[in-house]
């Protein structure tokens, strides 16, 4: 019965936005202190306190989460978690249990098609949907915002923020604005007022560095730099110049793309601090993508090509691909095969990656795959393997099962204390 309405509020939405020659009208929903939040709705005791969520301080791990209360000393994402306990002695610490995260992610996605069919989910805790024309059924994107902000509150009790806009950028921008718990709009003929007292540093792709070069020509504000042409920009950001003149006026024509026709399955994470230690960035990467392998088997996809993206410091992205003999979704296949990019393209001394992502394309569903008699009783091994350890992180959380790399860092850890962590 749900699902049918929410198809056909879905079906009516994209008729009107069909119809209706309506300027574009996007929400981008940021839940605050996710992972955190959901430990501390689950576990009351723990409201007010400095939650931190990732691995023991006394291993190799990093955090994933943390409480506001928790950042007020510092504690950021991505940080390892031996540091936590010096910035914050109270900090209590939590098993990560993305299986249960994934869930509250579902229930939240539901959420935002009762209002709009176009979601474009950025990861477990953000999203960009378009409402353009959604006002007939619903009223004012603003009030759009409010009403989802309103239903998560009041049926998951959980706290999001939202940004209102008419493009994706500007939504992403307001909504950091006035987090916890905020919700900003803003209207066509305010962007320019919007962006103007900004810091640079609010422009997508303008880090530490790119800032002080911005700093260099006395670009300290969005508003400095509207004051120069792109041909004025090109001499020290190349390509980047045309990118950094259109944000700075607010134009982003990025469409939102439902992840229901979404030809790959990603997850990134960008860390608060940029880390150069290759250990510390492979054991991501078999959390991300052990997040992707769990999503094609929930869906009963398998995927043949596999994908890494690392941004560098200097915010120079690429990405790396690599095709399998046969399309998978067998955690182990899909994991060596991110962790081969990796390695192959962090060479030794490498710059500081700020941002990690894997993901899977070349989907395929579950019937039209095909294997070879050499190949199926390995996979059908590794495949019992997954659904077993499935199971298990749904039930105990996401460190109930650690691989076998994690556990050999973990001894060496406890055989000579002064191995760099790394960030």
């Amino acid at each position: 019965m749900v699902k049918s309405i929410r198809q056909y509020y879905g079906r009516l939405h994209e008729l009107l936005h069909l119809l209706d020659a309506c300027d574009p009208l996007i929400i981008h929903v940021d839940m605050d202190a996710f992972y955190a939040s959901v430990e501390i709705r689950d576990n009351p005791d723990l409201a007010g306190k400095p939650v931190v969520v990732g691995g023991s301080p006394n291993g190799r791990g990093v955090v994933a989460a943390a409480s506001y209360e928790a950042r007020r000393f510092g504690v950021h994402s991505a940080m390892p978690a031996s540091q936590v306990l010096r910035r914050c002695r109270q900090a209590i610490f939590i098993k990560p249990r993305m299986e249960h995260y994934a869930s509250v992610s579902k229930k939240i996605r539901e959420i935002f098609y009762r209002y709009t069919s176009l979601v474009e989910p950025l990861s477990l805790d953000e999203a960009f949907l378009d409402v353009s024309g959604c006002e007939k059924l619903f009223g004012s994107a603003k009030n759009i915002a409010n009403k989802i902000r309103h239903d998560i509150r009041s049926e998951l009790d959980l706290v999001a923020s939202a940004g209102v806009a008419p493009n994706k950028y500007l939504a992403k921008v307001a909504s950091d604005l006035d987090k916890p718990n905020g919700c900003v709009a803003i209207d066509e003929a305010d962007v320019l007022d919007f962006l103007q007292p900004l810091s640079i540093k609010r422009i997508w792709g303008v880090g530490q560095k790119c800032a002080a070069k911005f700093e260099s020509i006395g670009v300290r504000t969005i508003g400095d730099l509207r004051k120069f042409s792109v041909d004025q920009l090109r001499p020290m950001f190349g390509a980047n110049a045309q990118h950094f003149w259109n944000l700075a006026r607010g134009i982003d024509d990025r469409l939102v793309i439902s992840d229901r026709v979404a030809k790959s399955i990603s997850h990134e994470t960008t860390f608060s601090h940029d880390i150069t230690n290759r250990e510390v960035l492979e054991a991501w990467s078999i959390e991300l993508m052990g997040q992707v392998a769990r999503r094609l088997r929930r869906h009963e996809i398998k995927g043949r090509t596999v994908q890494i993206k690392l941004r560098y410091s200097d915010f120079q992205t690429l990405t790396r691909a690599i095709t399998l003999p046969e399309p998978t979704n067998i955690s182990k296949s899909l994991i060596n095969a991110a962790n081969e990019l990796i390695v192959r393209e962090l060479q030794p001394n490498h710059s500081p990656i700020r941002l990690l992502g894997t993901g899977i394309t070349n989907l395929t569903g579950r019937r039209m795959t095909q294997q070879t008699l050499f190949d199926q009783n390995e996979n059908k091994k590794h495949s019992e393997i997954d659904k077993v350890t499935d199971k298990i992180l749904s039930k105990f959380g996401n460190a109930a099962v650690r691989s076998a790399k994690t556990i050999e860092q973990k001894i060496r850890h406890q055989r000579d204390p002064n191995i760099h962590d790394g960030n």
